[in-house]
């Protein structure tokens, strides 16, 4: 595992894994504790998670409140998605910004995106399968979710009609956001 490049907001990282490819198909390690210590990832993580989407699927903002926040390690198993980060950390200079990446099966790209932050994707094909990596147990009432098209946030999620979740369609305006990081 090594990290292919910085993102325009701190603390978001995006690593590469080192595939080996053969005849019989490949083989990475998707999760080394080591590494990502040594480039200052620290965060211990307790629950993985898993999800199928159809294609021009919406799944997002999530994030959850202190003292339940996650750190999230993201990628994607099979199929492609639109990943999204959103900075909620109100004395950032990012603010309100977003980074977006595209992860797919083929790229084995991953997204490391710290506390602070409400998450998305849209699953750009069918059949996507998005896993991740949480730093603290999924808690209900510490739930919360940030309107994924926000017009204060300007997401290009380049999907003419999304399939969104109820939950996900009746969230709050960023606007209207207090953040508690």
């Amino acid at each position: 595992m090594c990290f292919h490049s910085k993102t325009n907001i701190d603390g978001i990282k995006l690593l590469q894994v080192n595939v080996f490819n053969d005849e019989r198909g490949y083989f990475f390690e998707s999760y080394h504790y080591e590494t990502l210590k040594k480039n200052g990832i620290v965060d211990i993580f307790v629950q993985d998670n898993q999800s199928s989407s159809k294609k021009n699927v919406i799944r997002g903002l999530h994030f959850q409140i202190p003292p339940y926040a996650q750190a999230k390690l993201v990628r994607v198993v099979q199929g492609s998605a639109l990943d999204v980060a959103v900075d909620l950390r109100k004395n950032s200079l990012t603010y309100g910004k977003h980074f977006s990446v595209v992860l797919s099966g083929n790229n084995q790209l991953q997204l490391y995106i710290p506390v602070g932050f409400a998450h998305g994707f849209a699953a750009l094909e069918e059949d996507t399968i998005f896993a991740y990596k949480c730093s603290n147990y999924y808690h209900k009432k510490s739930e919360r979710v940030i309107l994924f098209n926000d017009k204060d946030l300007d997401i290009d999620w380049n999907i003419a009609s999304p399939i969104v979740a109820d939950k996900d369609l009746q969230a709050i305006s960023f606007k209207d956001f207090i953040s508690p990081f």
